[in-house]
């Protein structure tokens, strides 16, 4: 009766060996499992922290653009806006100095065009006087606005027109006869004078007559 004994328990151990070799491979299997889910964990982790530093990235040179945007563009608006306030002021000046040279061309073709109609060599004995003071009063208001308007443009874009003005007038203030030349253009004096000048010479000849 004892070897049937002894060969019940043999089979026993072999069934207990089997059963532990089985646990440990779960085991084995189950760290390897974690181990991997670990390793994916990480990996993941891995990429979540590349995707930050790329978007960081990405966002300081964004940020770095726009700081140079805004001072690129506080700078040219800076320079515009000066610019501009300066062509306006150059553009009023030029339209100013336009408009007085043409005022100024008006009452030059008006002397000129008197000067040219005297004819001394056809003026008698008789009225030699008169035509002389008559013509000597027409060259000299036509001198002396000449010189009022060198006086006035000699500093200006336009000077090199006129000239200096005469040393006979330069001893009056050349800034004082430049502001009355132009508000005697601009009031139309200018253009009128020599006619009112001549018209009341001619008047003081008739009635002295």
């Amino acid at each position: 009766m004892a070897t049937p004994v002894d060969h019940t328990h043999h089979i026993k151990i072999r069934s207990t060996q089997m059963e532990m070799q089985a646990g440990g491979s779960s085991r084995v299997d189950d760290y390897d499992d974690k181990l991997k889910a670990a390793q994916e964990e990480l990996n993941r982790i891995q990429l979540q922290r590349e995707e930050l530093e790329k978007k960081k990235q990405e966002l300081e040179e964004l940020t770095a653009r726009k700081r140079s945007f805004i001072n690129q563009q506080v700078e040219l608006t800076e320079k515009l806006s000066s610019s501009l306030t300066l062509i306006d002021r150059e553009l009023f000046e030029i339209r100013q100095e336009a408009e007085d040279l043409e005022q100024c061309r008006v009452c030059f073709a008006a002397h000129l065009d008197k000067l040219q109609k005297f004819t001394p060599e056809n003026w008698t004995r008789d009225n030699l006087l008169e035509k002389l003071e008559r013509a000597t009063m027409a060259i000299d208001i036509a001198a002396d606005e000449y010189d009022q308007a060198a006086a006035h443009f000699e500093h200006s874009r336009s000077g090199t027109i006129f000239g200096r003005p005469s040393k006979r007038n330069r001893a009056h203030g050349k800034n004082a006869m430049g502001a009355d030349f132009v508000t005697n253009l601009r009031n139309g004096l200018a253009f009128n004078l020599p006619i009112v000048v001549l018209g009341a010479i001619a008047l003081v000849a008739y009635l002295a007559k």
